[in-house]
């Protein structure tokens, strides 16, 4: 794999609270820069980043529903709608997590569906097509959930199953906290429910070269990071 290769698989990412308007235009920069393959930022920058980007092949991402996947189908619905007319290629959207635990997947396949329905004819209103991925936040389901959830997710059309907003907290028995983010366990069952035609996205906890090399082994083709730099800076070509 080349440099030019690595980078086109990561999602650059700031979704922080407090990001500032500064701060997207230098994640912005930087994407344009090391040629990463979008930038993935909260919808009231989606004008912003789309602007910045508008001379560039890097696609705008913007989250939906994030990061609690709570909102009703038809609010995740309004948000792609928004975001998609202020300039996003890309939807992440979060699936109903309580829906999904409790084994309510005709909800959770529904509630993706709304979203990719709006994504598509909003997509071919402007002849392009619009991507959806769908956060499973796979820290707080079990293997089960998490496998109905991926049916769920090429049942209703989306295009990506992604792991985690990075901002769940779950705890174990004795209240410490447990890991939120991606794993090469979870991507590998991901990946053996979707097959090989579909999309699966690392995200949450990428840090460095190697744990991004072991997620696209495992079988990520889509990596979200708000580390990317660090990964391609030490990044050593074969």
């Amino acid at each position: 794999m080349t440099k030019i290769e690595l980078a086109s698989y990561i999602d650059h990412t700031l979704l922080a609270p407090d990001a500032t308007v500064k701060d997207i235009m230098q994640l912005c920069l930087e994407a344009k820069r090391y040629g990463f393959k979008s930038v993935c930022v909260n919808s009231i920058y989606v004008p912003l980043a789309a602007s910045e980007l508008a001379d560039s092949d890097v696609k705008v991402c913007s989250v939906v529903g994030f990061p609690l996947g709570a909102s009703t189908s038809k609010d995740k619905a309004t948000e792609t709608k928004n975001a998609i007319r202020n300039g996003a290629d890309e939807i992440d959207m979060v699936i109903s997590i309580g829906a999904a635990k409790e084994g309510r997947f005709s909800y959770v396949s529904s509630d993706i569906a709304s979203v990719v329905r709006v994504a598509r004819r909003e997509g071919d209103k402007l002849n392009k097509k619009i991507i959806v991925k769908v956060i499973l936040e796979t820290c707080l389901l079990d293997d089960y959930a998490i496998e109905n959830c991926c049916l769920c997710a090429k049942k209703a059309g989306a295009d990506f199953v992604k792991t985690s907003t990075g901002f769940a907290n779950p705890k174990g028995t004795d209240g410490n906290l447990l890991p939120n983010g991606a794993s090469e366990y979870h991507i590998k069952l991901m990946r053996k429910v979707v097959g090989a035609g579909f999309g699966v996205k690392a995200s949450g906890g990428i840090r460095s070269t190697k744990m991004a090399l072991a997620m696209i082994e495992a079988g990520a083709n889509r990596i979200g990071t708000s580390s990317g730099i660090n990964i391609l800076d030490n990044f050593i070509e074969d």
